[in-house]
């Protein structure tokens, strides 16, 4: 009825385009895709069925507390025991895993293909590219019973609003979330972005234009870097940094140029015995490794590893670098921590109370239209699987990651 009704009214506007909605479907047809349909429905709704039947019943927000309190979150590696009660042991004896481990399988040593036959991808990063940082803490953790500092996740699970929320999506059978939706992100979920950041940044977010939805915060700061750097450019990072930076901006055909950050002691009187300290960033440093060839400054705060929050001076500093560099230089902002911040800097630092202790640097005076802000659902919920990032720039920034974004997947999970 409504085709009907839309091919009605526009033949009325214009009875010009009555040819391009004229189609035949013969009655036979018609009942073979009706008797299809049915099928798929109920093969479907057989399978869904079975899998909620899996975690047990529940009907109301108790039930579903009282499944989650039965779960237990564990962080540790299997035992080689465990991995001994496996179908087949042999599947794993001879396997190369330089991904992040955690089913007790960490043989992070590197094979010896060819690189004669490797792609541009693989050239890019190098034959000396090895095990990441996530699998070999996640192989010494399990050899020497650590606990793993080495993964950025919280060892709590999710509030129970989310959950909720994620199975009440899940079963929502009138808004079907389980199909493709907006590439560039769901509309219900752009529009929440665009309305959050309006009030971190100050000013009004389009979520049509200015918001892409990822698959995590590092597909986000994969997808900046390709729409950004090309062969030659330099991409800045602040040292130490995360370990994922250096290989995406090496994939992008980029140079990484770094810039150490400096720690500086507490002085508590007892010398020789380091309590603490601070990390800081020292002008001159980055003013030495800014040039015309500075495509990106890659700006992570709160930081990983050090825990640093860049104060608001500092950003300010970062900000008259970028503005030294060109009219090319870019800041890329990685914020997935910022609810995450224990200890506040000084209220003369602080711009707003929209996320209290974080500078968005992208709301510093002439860097909105120099930053890309990247962050995610998963740490700040406790749901780092979940894989929901975004990043939101204007529209000159997002619109080469909307063009390069059906290429890297189709659209980032409907129902999460």
């Amino acid at each position: 009825k409504k085709l009907d009704r839309s091919i009605s009214d526009s033949n009325n506007k214009n009875p010009k385009t009555m040819v391009t909605h004229m189609f035949f479907i013969s009655p036979p047809t018609v009942i073979a895709c009706g008797l299809l349909g049915i099928s798929s429905f109920l093969q479907s709704y057989t399978i869904f069925t079975a899998a909620f039947q899996s975690l047990g019943p529940f009907s109301t927000r108790s039930d579903l507390r009282g499944q989650r309190r039965k779960l237990t979150l564990s962080t540790r590696q299997a035992s080689p025991q465990e991995l001994n009660t496996c179908d087949d042991p042999t599947e794993f004896s001879n396997s190369v895993d330089r991904a992040p481990c955690f089913d007790g399988v960490c043989d992070s040593s590197p094979d010896n293909a060819p690189l004669s036959q490797a792609g541009e991808a693989t050239l890019r990063l190098g034959s000396m590219t090895g095990p990441t940082v996530w699998s070999e803490f996640g192989r010494i953790s399990q050899e020497r019973d650590l606990a793993n500092l080495g993964q950025g996740f919280p060892d709590w699970l999710p509030p129970d609003f989310a959950v909720e929320s994620l199975v009440s999506a899940t079963m929502d059978v009138m808004k079907s979330p389980h199909q493709y939706t907006r590439t560039a992100g769901h509309p219900n979920l752009v529009k929440q972005l665009a309305r959050r950041y309006s009030n971190h940044l100050m000013r009004n977010i389009d979520p049509m234009n200015e918001v892409a939805v990822t698959v995590g915060a590092s597909q986000a700061l994969y997808l900046c870097l390709q729409t950004l750097v090309k062969p030659g450019d330099e991409v800045i990072l602040f040292e130490p940094f995360f370990d994922l930076y250096v290989n995406q901006i090496k994939l992008a055909g980029g140079t990484p140029v770094y810039v150490p950050l400096t720690f500086v002691p507490y002085n508590n009187g007892d010398e020789g015995k380091v309590t603490g300290g601070q990390w800081i960033l020292e002008p001159e440093k980055l003013e030495r490794a800014i040039s015309p060839k500075t495509r990106a400054i890659v700006l992570n705060s709160p930081h990983n590893p050090t825990g640093k929050v860049f104060t608001r001076s500092e950003m300010e500093i970062i900000a008259d670098n970028v503005i030294k560099a060109g009219p090319q230089c870019v800041v890329i902002s990685d914020e997935v921590y910022k609810y995450i911040v224990h200890s506040p800097p000084p209220k003369e630092e602080l711009m707003g109370t929209s996320c209290p202790g974080h500078v968005h640097f992208a709301s510093l005076p002439n860097m909105w239209d120099r930053t890309i802000t990247v962050s995610s659902a998963g740490k700040t919920f406790s749901a780092t699987g979940w894989q929901v990032g975004w990043c939101i720039a204007p529209s000159h920034l997002i619109a080469p990651v909307h063009q390069l974004l059906p290429y890297v997947q189709f659209c980032a999970s409907t129902v999460i």
